[in-house]
This record gives structure tokens, sequence and C-alpha cells, in this order.
């Protein structure tokens, strides 16, 4: 076992994990938050998506120890003031929530998007999206949801 030190959603947090312990493993079973996803447990899938020193990752891939002195928000640490923020409730806003097991890696992947390229065009929100794969929606609401939130920002 070894104690990792790490930021998740703005709140220092240490943890005894296994060297072999994967993120999304101590996400979900350490620490109780269900919003990362596990769904092909491969990679290939981004269900389990989450921002790790602010770029996207997926928590499958990546070891706990790795994230010793990194700051890492899983969609637990989405919402602004107990509140949903605007990007989430864009995805509202636009449908583009059907069975919603992808969404939170959808909009961690957007959140990901956004605060890169303020201001995306079609193709970068479908490239801030690939690989983050949904069977319900056929992707065009997500991508409304995210142009959507984009410009309800502000300059």
């Amino acid at each position: 076992m070894k104690t990792i030190a790490f930021t998740l959603n703005g709140h220092k947090t240490e943890v005894d994990v296994p060297d072999n312990e994967l993120l999304i493993e101590t996400l979900r079973e350490r620490l109780g938050l269900l919003g990362t996803k596990p769904g092909c447990l491969e990679g290939e899938c981004g269900a389990c998506t989450v921002l790790f020193n602010g770029k996207n990752i997926l928590s499958c891939l990546k070891l706990t120890a790795d994230a010793d002195g990194a700051t890492i928000m899983t969609i637990e640490g989405v919402a602004e003031n107990g509140a949903l923020s605007g990007l989430q409730q864009s995805f509202i806003d636009q449908g583009a929530v059907q069975c919603g097991y992808c969404t939170p890696g959808m909009i961690l992947a957007s959140k990901a998007l956004l605060d890169e390229k303020p201001r995306p065009t079609d193709e970068e929100i479908v490239r801030g999206l690939d690989g983050n794969l949904c069977r319900c929606t056929g992707y065009i609401k997500i991508i409304e949801a995210v142009r959507a939130a984009a410009f309800k920002k502000g300059p």
C-alpha cells in the first residue's frame, strides 16, 4: 500500500492504495464517486473520463499511484456552487442525455475542450469528443449542447 495525495474536485485528498490499483477503482470503490463509469475498461469508450491536471484522461488506464500531487476532477466536481454548471444544463436543455451512461465522460471531455478553446468550431467539438462513445444519441444533440454552452458563456 502506498499513500497518494492529490486534489480531488477542489479538496485535498489522501488515500492508501496498492501500487497496481487503477484510478477508476480508487474513485469508485474507495472514494464513493460513482459518476465515473466503468465501460470497456480498455480505454476505448470514454465512460471513465476524468480531468487530470486539466486534461481529459481515461481513468481505466491510469494508475492511482500516478496521481500523487495531481489535480483531478470527476463529474461530481463540475457543478458550480451546488448548481449544475452551464455545460451540464446545456446537455439537459439540448436533449443530449438519454440513458446517461456516457454523459459524465462526455461532459468532462467537453469541459476540457471549452477550457482550452472557449469558442470551438463543430469540427473541434467532434475532435474534442473523439474517444467518447454514445450508443443512444447519435452525437448531434451532444455537439449542439457543447456549442450552446460555448456561446452562452459570453466573450
